[in-house]
């Protein structure tokens, strides 16, 4: 089998396999368990901590599923694993209680949150606990230089590039017309040398991630895979889906 064949050899579950009207919140244990009996991979977001730990949440700020607010760069991972959250008894857990969870019985992929402001202690704290971590994984970020730092700190772990065509969501409202079709048309390759793509279900079919699976022979995954028109365009486009609301 070729070296990455695990990253696209099931379905992916975005975020764990969670399901707010059964309580299971997404990022949190009770959905990674959930994904684990499903025998699914699972892939979950990472936000850095003022103590440069690396946390498994979406957001940049608490509020929309936890109690409290405040940005999660400046609170610790001992401040952050004391937030309740609105929905589940879970709590919030670090990078390393979550390969201490999964335990290599499926794979992981883990998507490094960035502001774009060249911050290395997230790529720092996740390849030194990668590094000693034995089962599959991966590690991917819409931020190109955060995979260039992945790439020159630890070239062994697999990287991909996570991408949209448009950016049109007020979350990038920060970025420029030109970064944004840099970023879209992967034009940070050549840098970055990414291993595979994770590029956006509706922006498919793209020149760039269809160039990256069919002439560079590079796994294109794609997300959030959510209704059946999504995933009658992944199966067409796609090496494989990260997928969302649904059992596969």
């Amino acid at each position: 089998m070729a070296a990455l064949d695990w990253l696209t050899a099931r379905p992916v579950a975005h975020r764990g396999l969670h399901d707010a009207e059964a309580g299971v919140t997404e990022n949190m244990p009770s959905a990674f368990e959930a994904a684990i009996a499903g025998n699914y991979a699972i892939e979950c977001d990472l936000q850095v901590t003022a103590d440069g730990e690396a946390m498994v949440h979406h957001d940049e700020v608490l509020g929309r599923l936890a109690d409290g607010q405040g940005e999660l760069r400046t609170m610790t991972a001992a401040d952050l694993k004391r937030v309740p959250f609105k929905a589940t008894a879970d709590r919030m857990i670090t990078l390393g209680e979550l390969c201490d969870l999964i335990d290599g019985r499926v794979p992981l992929v883990v998507e490094l949150k960035s502001r774009f402001d060249g911050d290395p202690s997230l790529v720092a704290r996740v390849t030194e606990v990668l590094r000693g971590y034995a089962g599959p994984a991966a590690a991917m970020s819409f931020d190109p230089r955060q995979v260039e730092a992945l790439r020159a700190s630890a070239p062994e772990l697999p990287r991909g590039l996570v991408a949209e065509r448009w950016y049109d969501d007020p979350d990038w409202a920060g970025l420029t017309p030109a970064q944004k079709y840099a970023l879209g048309n992967l034009l940070h390759g050549l840098r970055t040398r990414p291993q595979f793509i994770a590029y956006y279900v509706k922006d498919l079919p793209a020149v760039a991630p269809l160039a990256a699976r069919y002439l560079l022979g590079l796994p294109l995954l794609t997300w959030t895979v959510r209704t059946a028109e999504d995933r009658r365009r992944a199966a067409r486009w796609a090496s494989q889906m990260i997928f969302e609301g649904f059992r596969p």
